[in-house]
């Protein structure tokens, strides 16, 4: 399992280029597998990950996520064909819907049909990172394109997806999923059956599945719950945050964290390993002073043990 962590989370989010280019550069330094960086309401994250490909030498970087409905699919797929050629082959696309609060309230765009939206968004955008020619023509896009971006190997895409239809979208369609707010019995129970079925009926290669979690090195872990819980109480009420919850059987967004001394994590590590997550993305939290880089320190320290 590989070993990544989310950087550009300092000061809710909002941090200058140097400021993410000093973490991700210390990450490498520190071993890391991957650095990955949503897409909110500040930097973009796909122009930072193609300036991070030109300042480090090995560390794999990606977005999670990037909303599709703001952007055309043939922009992103420059976009995504340019962050490969810089990183040389390093770059993987999170792709997501991101939700209706979102795209419709604060952007004035339609989210209407979001699975359907996606199935087509993939269709025009999976042959162009290819480098192969797109002629599709659906309810949503009319896309007659190739493109052609020298040395810019196909990167991967990990689809946010969390229902059913959006799994079977990712499984058949993309190379992968990328997860938040779904605990590890959601992963075991829904996520990993769906989604390799459906790739396996697609005869595609088995997928990736990159799971998110907050998580934070702590002596207290109930007092940290407590203080994340303030920070995170949003996720759960997204109708689809929400459901993964509810398939947990978790009551807030804060339950799913992984909290604990370094047994318990790596612990919950291993367990995660072994459900067949392919990557972690560590969130690491700052429910008390010096939490989020000594859980960044423990997560490098691990990564050897889990890297079967």
């Amino acid at each position: 399992m590989k070993i990544g962590f989310m950087c550009a989370t300092a000061n809710n989010g909002v941090c200058t280029i140097d400021e993410i280019i000093d973490e991700v550069r210390a990450g490498e330094a520190m071993g890391f597998d991957q650095a990955w960086m949503a897409q909110v309401f500040s930097t973009d994250a796909i122009s930072m990950m193609t300036l991070l490909g030109r300042e480090t030498t090995r560390i794999a970087l990606g977005t999670a996520v990037t909303p599709s409905y703001p952007r055309h699919p043939t922009a992103l797929a420059l976009q995504v064909l340019t962050a490969s050629a810089a990183s040389g082959g390093r770059f993987a696309l999170g792709l997501g819907l991101s939700h209706k609060l979102v795209i419709e309230d604060m952007f004035g765009l339609a989210y209407r049909k979001p699975a359907r939206h996606m199935q087509e968004y993939l269709e025009v955008l999976m042959p162009l990172l290819r480098g192969e020619a797109c002629a599709f023509r659906g309810e949503e896009f009319r896309v007659n394109a190739r493109f052609n971006v020298p040395d810019a190997p196909p990167a991967p895409v990990l689809v946010a997806a969390l229902g059913p239809r959006m799994l079977e979208i990712a499984g058949r369609l993309a190379d992968g999923t990328i997860t938040w707010m779904t605990g590890p019995r959601t992963l075991a129970t829904h996520t990993l059956p769906l989604i390799r079925q459906a790739a396996a009926a697609a005869g595609r290669p088995a997928p990736r599945v990159v799971a998110s979690f907050p998580i934070a090195l702590t002596a207290a872990p109930e007092q940290a719950r407590a203080r994340l819980a303030r920070s995170v109480e949003a996720y759960g009420q997204l109708p689809s945050y929400r459901r993964m919850l509810d398939i947990e059987g978790a009551s807030h967004p804060a339950d799913i964290a992984m909290l604990g001394d370094e047994a318990a994590l790596r612990t919950q590590l291993e367990h995660l390993r072994s459900l067949g997550v392919t990557d972690f993305n560590g969130f690491c939290v700052a429910v008390e002073d010096g939490a989020a880089a000594r859980t960044k320190a423990f997560l490098a320290s691990a990564k050897a043990a889990l890297a079967a």
